[in-house]
């Protein structure tokens, strides 16, 4: 089983990739203190597919790099 990691660390680990985490915890505010990383890739899609293909019960999905300031973002 995979180790919970910070986001210190999966920001280290996988620069300007897409998360995808298992049983994320999470503060007071709902941010990402840590998960356990179950897929990642450069390729949003990829990790989108793994999700649907694992379906983990409660997850979260990053991505560790910058957002353009043009970018439009749609929760």
């Amino acid at each position: 089983m995979n180790a919970y990691l910070t986001i210190a660390e999966i920001n280290d680990r996988y620069d300007s990739e897409w998360v995808l985490l298992d049983q994320p915890e999470t503060d007071e505010s709902h941010d990402v203190m840590s998960g356990q990383v179950i897929a990642h890739s450069k390729d949003r899609d990829e990790v989108y597919r793994r999700a649907v293909e694992l379906r983990p019960r409660r997850f979260a999905i990053l991505y560790t790099g910058e957002i353009p300031e043009n970018a439009v973002i749609v929760l």
